[in-house]
């Protein structure tokens, strides 16, 4: 059987600050349509690992490659193809929370870029705070925002540390039903979570980080991470059940969207 691409691998990573070793001979592959959670207490190396995927840190040993082709942070194919929200985003203190995702989605040549915004805004309820600066926002609806600068643009590899950060009830179940559509479109999912709901809704596979080991959970069965990195690809997990569907009201043009003059 010919082997599959995956859109994360992770080998022999390593990374220590001075005299702590943080992660050791971590070894991960995710490949589409899959969703790996990394659970564990606080310091056991959850956000060190995402950190190191999408270019923040740099780990001491290991290779990392994003479908395919080797890290580099910079490169603008590893950039289309990996959108993250890790830790507090920076938002322009002069651009309205329209702005910044019209300015993401035409950067990346989204088609019909106003569309996508304003079906993201509606998503994250986020259209009657459309024209207000990131600053004026409250702190959930800034989590929001930051999910909403994930969704908005293209992407093949998703990763997330601990998104559910900040979201109430509803915003969580939201965030499950979202993610779960991403694996349903074939995408791949990376996140760390402490979040149970999150992590059992969503999660095709747990990794365990702590502890002198990392243990897979997959579909009820525990087992260590295989350290080849050259394994073949893991029988993909079943799919979500799809949601009913349901009518869909077309969302409300973002009030701070400037609209077309007619004549």
């Amino acid at each position: 059987m010919a082997k599959r691409t995956p859109a994360l691998k992770v080998a022999g990573l390593k990374k220590a600050f001075g005299p702590t070793t943080i992660v050791d001979h971590f070894n991960l592959q995710v490949y589409a349509g899959e969703a790996v959670a990394l659970t564990g207490r606080n310091g056991a190396g959850k956000s060190t690992v995402l950190r190191c995927i999408v270019g923040i840190d740099r780990p001491d040993e290991g290779t990392i490659d994003v479908c395919g082709q080797k890290l580099k942070e910079t490169d603008p194919l590893i950039r289309r193809n990996m959108a993250t929200v890790i830790d507090d985003l920076d938002f322009f203190p002069d651009l309205s929370v329209v702005e910044h995702l019209d300015l993401l989605a035409r950067a990346h040549n989204v088609p019909d870029a106003d569309g996508v915004v304003d079906d993201i805004l509606d998503q994250v309820r986020l259209v009657p705070q459309s024209g207000q600066l990131p600053g004026t926002l409250s702190s959930g609806q800034r989590r929001r925002l930051a999910l909403a600068t994930a969704f908005v643009r293209p992407r093949k590899l998703l990763v997330l540390d601990e998104p559910e950060q900040r979201l109430d009830v509803e915003g969580v179940r939201w965030l499950a039903d979202r993610l779960n559509q991403e694996l349903a479109d074939g995408l791949a999912v990376v996140f760390a979570s402490h979040e149970p709901y999150l992590v059992e809704n969503v999660a095709t596979r747990v990794v365990h980080i702590g502890e002198g080991r990392e243990e897979v959970e997959r579909d009820g069965a525990p087992g260590l991470i295989d350290a080849d990195p050259e394994t073949e690809a893991p029988t993909p997990a079943p799919q979500p059940k799809p949601q009913q569907n349901q009518p869909k009201k077309k969302p409300a043009p973002s009030q701070g969207r400037k609209r077309k003059r007619t004549r």
